[in-house]
């Protein structure tokens, strides 16, 4: 008969995602990511998987400290249609979080890729209306979540790398726009977070976009801050900003160091929101190889990111790092780019990588 530590043992091997039952192995290492490390360090995570695979379940158990739901926060997820809410899938992360003492951060409250949604790209309305939608939108969700979910990107990616804020499209200039500005006025990210505030004044409020590295996108970084410092001066509720980091293996230390560092001078918490590092640098080579020269490029930066965000961020304002996704078989980046690559610190079985190795370097340090 199996004892109840050789059946702990199984649960925590990680195997490819079909097949589902691990067999017995030694127990791993007691080290992990969260342990050592002296701010947490979350994962985004799936409903599903966290359900019905054990080797990913496992992982996230072991290693992270703080869950975001991958998708299961977006709008096309939780407001499918115009008159219904579906919290099913994030029901499902915040129950295994509050059993299992995990923070919980949602993302994406409004961000500009919404328009996919049928019923809000076809939603009639004036500015009344559509300011009541969007209200009733944040609130609902805010306010589901009152006291369970720790904190939120309340606005996500909206602004064009120049500094301008995302409104119409304009292939001249690649700026994608924004259902929300267009419809709503330049002002909506504000009015967002005090909706949000109000739905629930306990939760942490973000905001969170991308290519914010301080040598690649000057404009973009400066226009961040100086929103933010804007809406301290107008009392309006914002306690974070959050700093993407889907990054090669060559992305400028500098310039990454920058951002960090030019973050930090509003005195808002910071948070690596989004972690994934890719060996390709973003280069389409379906014949690519895993070799060690690119395992070793990659570790180096994991390890880069983590003690580049100690020497950069003063504790007080560490929220944490939040890795994108469990393992590499789970990973948004090849089938949303069309890559081959291997972008996370755990392989396709959810075995430990150099990556991990580097990792775990970086936050001990």
């Amino acid at each position: 008969m199996r004892t109840a530590s050789a059946l702990t043992l199984v649960l925590m091997v990680g195997l490819p995602l079909s097949c589902r039952i691990p067999p017995a192995v030694t127990a791993p290492p007691s080290e992990s990511l969260q342990s050592v490390s002296p701010f947490p360090v979350g994962v985004a995570v799936g409903s599903d998987l966290l359900e019905k695979d054990r080797a990913y379940r496992a992982v996230v158990l072991k290693e992270y400290g703080s869950v975001t739901p991958e998708n299961a926060a977006k709008i096309e997820c939780l407001h499918p249609q115009a008159d219904r809410f579906d919290f099913l899938d994030f029901d499902r992360i915040v129950a295994f979080a509050l059993e299992n003492g995990k923070r919980v951060h949602g993302v994406a409250l409004i961000w500009h890729d919404s328009s996919g949604l049928e019923w809000l790209k076809d939603f009639q309305g004036d500015t009344a209306a559509w300011e009541r939608m969007f209200k009733t939108h944040i609130q609902t969700v805010v306010g589901h979540y009152r006291g369970k979910v720790r904190s939120w990107d309340v606005v996500n990616e909206a602004l064009n790398d120049d500094g301008t804020l995302r409104m119409d499209d304009d292939s001249a200039t690649d700026h994608l726009g924004s259902i929300w500005a267009r419809h709503l006025g330049t002002d909506y990210i504000a009015r967002a977070f005090r909706y949000a505030h109000e739905a629930d004044p306990g939760a942490l409020l973000f905001y969170n976009d991308f290519n914010l590295k301080d040598a690649a996108k000057p404009a973009k970084i400066e226009a961040v801050v100086a929103m933010a410092e804007d809406f301290k001066r107008r009392g309006i509720p914002i306690h974070g900003l959050g700093m993407q980091m889907h990054i090669g293996v060559s992305a400028d230390d500098d310039g990454i160091v920058g951002g960090m560092r030019r973050l930090a001078t509003t005195g808002l918490l910071v948070h690596i929101s989004e972690l994934d590092i890719l060996a390709s640098d973003w280069k389409k080579d379906a014949g690519l190889a895993y070799s060690d020269e690119l395992q070793q490029r990659q570790s180096d930066k994991y390890r880069f990111i983590a003690q580049a965000y100690k020497r950069s961020v003063p504790p007080r304002q560490r929220y944490g790092i939040t890795v994108w996704g469990v393992g590499d078989a789970v990973t948004w980046i090849n089938s949303n780019f069309g890559l081959q690559d291997w972008p996370l610190p755990f392989d396709r079985d959810y075995r430990r990588k150099k990556a991990y190795d580097g990792f775990l370097e970086g936050l001990k340090r």
